[in-house]
């Protein structure tokens, strides 16, 4: 447990980070951009900031799943398999975020962050090209049993990410989904979505039991998120998407370059 006393203002500021986080996540993601580095102003170390924004938005994870029952359910085969690759995945890279020296994360977080501003800056492209994606040809000898092998090492990389950081492992696991597998978008998203909330479980419980939680942040930022995530889409989706992705990628590229120049 890390503890770290909070002013009303500071705690006000965590909450609308949140919410904000919540909002994004369940119109377009990309809300992590928002709640860690909101984590690190306050104050938090960026190894604290990152398993603290793992535990604060983690049930906004169990509504996208449920939203996608039906799809879920109808592909266990791929459920089963993938899900417990991406817990190996997780595992590996929650361990990798513990057992790691600390110095490591910081130096990584920035680039890390950079990162997901170009997924989320690519997303309409990546979605794109997955809608228009013909169907594979699997009458060729061996297409099928590759592409199987390319989605199961896709998804592993995916839970290491995902774990490790986060941030985008929607658009990650979106893009591998609708790259290796011949389904449909909806399909697609719906598995997206159970594997998501499988990596960010497994990576919950190894910072729960091993991780320096804040849980005066957790407390503050759980339930905004969840706000958010149910209200907060109602304002999203009146604003200009682009506009929207916009300001989220470049307030991600300046939390980056505030992380690498330490400004």
């Amino acid at each position: 447990m890390y503890l770290l006393a909070l002013t009303p203002t500071q705690g006000g500021f965590l909450a609308l980070a949140a919410f904000l986080a919540g909002a994004l996540n369940t119109v377009a993601g990309g809300g992590s951009l928002i709640s860690f580095p909101a984590l690190l102003a306050m104050g938090y170390p960026a190894v604290i900031a990152r398993v603290t924004n793992t535990a604060a938005l983690w049930p906004g994870y169990i509504g996208g799943a449920v939203s996608y029952k039906k799809e879920i359910l109808k592909q266990s085969e791929n459920t089963i398999s993938l899900g417990s690759i991406a817990i190996l995945g997780s595992i590996l890279g929650s361990g990798a975020l513990l057992i790691a020296p600390a110095k490591l994360f910081v130096a990584l977080a920035p680039y890390l962050i950079l990162l997901a501003c170009f997924l989320l800056f690519f997303q309409p492209k990546i979605t794109t090209i997955i809608k228009n994606k013909q169907a594979y040809n699997l009458d060729k000898t061996g297409s099928k049993a590759r592409s199987r092998w390319n989605v199961y090492l896709g998804t592993l990389l995916a839970g290491i990410y995902g774990a490790y950081f986060g941030a985008g492992l929607g658009i990650v696991l979106l893009a591998i989904l609708g790259t290796f597998l011949p389904q449909n978008l909806q399909s697609s998203n719906g598995l997206k979505n159970f594997l998501s909330l499988t990596i960010n479980t497994v990576a919950l419980v190894a910072f729960v039991a091993f991780g320096p939680i804040a849980w005066s942040a957790v407390l503050i930022m759980v339930t905004a998120s969840l706000v958010g995530g149910y209200t907060g889409g109602y304002i999203t989706r009146r604003l200009s998407p682009k506009l929207l992705r916009a300001a989220i990628i470049i307030f991600g590229i300046g939390v980056s370059m505030a992380m690498i120049f330490k400004l």
